[in-house]
């Protein structure tokens, strides 16, 4: 029997087939980098009464929420190539818009879409102050708007223990805490308001 020796090894493949296929052209990013994000952000509709660092509107009208980046639900969203990348699309930031994630997945490459073709691609929901408030408070631990800000109470804060953050409590900072009152089951808890009481 002859020895056995070991196969030869598969010729080494490159993405793009070697070193002339770019034909002295830089590689074109494929996703935005986070300075791009930043910015793309920051130029999106402002969500009135809503902090701007947390709530903004996508290109379609949809309330979209900075922590929810990425996911399905109607709250979330992502990045957008306005015009899409396979179709010649830069990741500038004059090319990207923030999309409902449900809008940027139905849009997938097309272009030249009018702002009642995304809204026709979008959630149907609208949610009231009260509901983006619960979810700010369940996202963040506050909530912070114009003229209002609070936050939710500690347990050893409901039961008079004073928790300090720094020298100063947090309600000694200007952070009213939220109302809680008990329900028919002594561990239930009821959330009765959010941020009606002002500071």
């Amino acid at each position: 029997m002859s020895s056995s020796s070991p196969p030869p090894s598969s010729p080494q493949r490159h993405r793009g087939g070697g070193d002339n296929s770019n034909s002295g052209k830089e590689e074109r990013p494929r996703f935005f980098d986070s300075m791009t994000k930043k910015l793309c952000w920051a130029k999106a509709d402002i969500v009135p009464g809503r902090h701007p660092e947390r709530w903004r509107k996508d290109a379609a009208g949809n309330v979209v929420c900075k922590r929810f980046g990425n996911c399905q639900g109607c709250l979330c969203f992502e990045y957008d190539h306005i015009i899409p990348f396979s179709k010649g699309g830069e990741s500038v930031v004059e090319n990207c818009q923030i999309l409902q994630t449900r809008v940027n997945r139905t849009k997938s490459d097309k272009d030249h879409l009018d702002k009642t073709q995304l809204r026709g691609y979008s959630c149907d929901i609208n949610f009231t102050e009260k509901e983006l408030d619960i979810i700010e408070m369940a996202v963040y631990g506050d909530v912070i708007r114009p003229g209002n800000q609070c936050r939710c109470r500690s347990i050893d804060e409901l039961l008079g223990n004073i928790v300090t953050v720094g020298k100063r409590s947090r309600d000694q900072r200007g952070l009213s805490p939220l109302v809680f009152a008990p329900g028919k089951h002594p561990l239930r808890w009821v959330l009765l308001s959010v941020v009606e009481r002002k500071i």
